[in-house]
């Protein structure tokens, strides 16, 4: 250690009281804690809001319809997320087309969906749904909800699905990033542009 580095040590100890310069560090709440109580804040009032604007077939608590909310944007199957919540997997089902959850693989009916429609739209008995549709009832109250859910998601212009999607997809975040890349590309590309306007 040379003369002037003990000097400036000196003056380090004498200031500070002490001759080490790092700190014990308090682990203090980050924004990502913060911003997971507002995602899950916000969860529950749209759970909430769906319940009172809609007849809820499921009769779950808020706190389980925002797991199930959850789980189907973690892409868990069905198995998976009703074993995790303890319920069957029908009460699972209603649950999802309560909130509007309806994936492409719930609309792979055994029979043209359009036409279910058609007779949804027309409120046509669930009896002579089966009949035209040449099915059993249990499989045609199941695709009925499904059109249902749908139809329930369409009035709402998507609203709650697309709320959802925004608080646990990256989505928002993916466009954001591809709007800045554009942005920079169009920046980079007229940088060496010479503009020649005579009048």
């Amino acid at each position: 250690m040379d003369e002037k580095t003990a000097e400036l040590r000196d003056i380090f100890i004498d200031t500070t009281g002490s001759d080490t310069v790092t700190e014990s560090q308090e682990e203090k709440r980050g924004s990502l804690t913060e911003d997971e109580e507002n995602i899950e804040r916000r969860l529950d009032e749209l759970v909430t809001r769906m319940r009172s604007r809609y007849e809820f077939t499921s009769d779950l608590e808020t706190a389980t319809l925002v797991q199930v909310v959850r789980g189907f944007y973690d892409e868990q199957s069905n198995e998976e997320l009703a074993a995790e919540l303890n319920l069957d997997e029908s009460e699972l089902f209603d649950a999802r087309m309560d909130l509007h959850l309806v994936s492409e693989s719930d609309r792979d009916a055994p029979f043209a969906l359009d036409d279910l429609r058609t007779l949804v739209v027309d409120d046509v008995p669930m009896s002579e749904r089966a009949a035209e549709l040449d099915s059993d009832e249990a499989t045609v109250r199941r695709y009925s909800a499904v059109v249902e859910a749908d139809q329930r998601s369409t009035r709402a212009n998507d609203r709650f699905r697309d709320e959802f999607a925004e608080l646990l997809t990256d989505s928002d975040l993916s466009a954001r990033l591809a709007e800045t890349a554009r942005e920079d590309g169009l920046k980079e590309a007229t940088e060496d542009i010479e503009t020649n306007v005579s009048f």
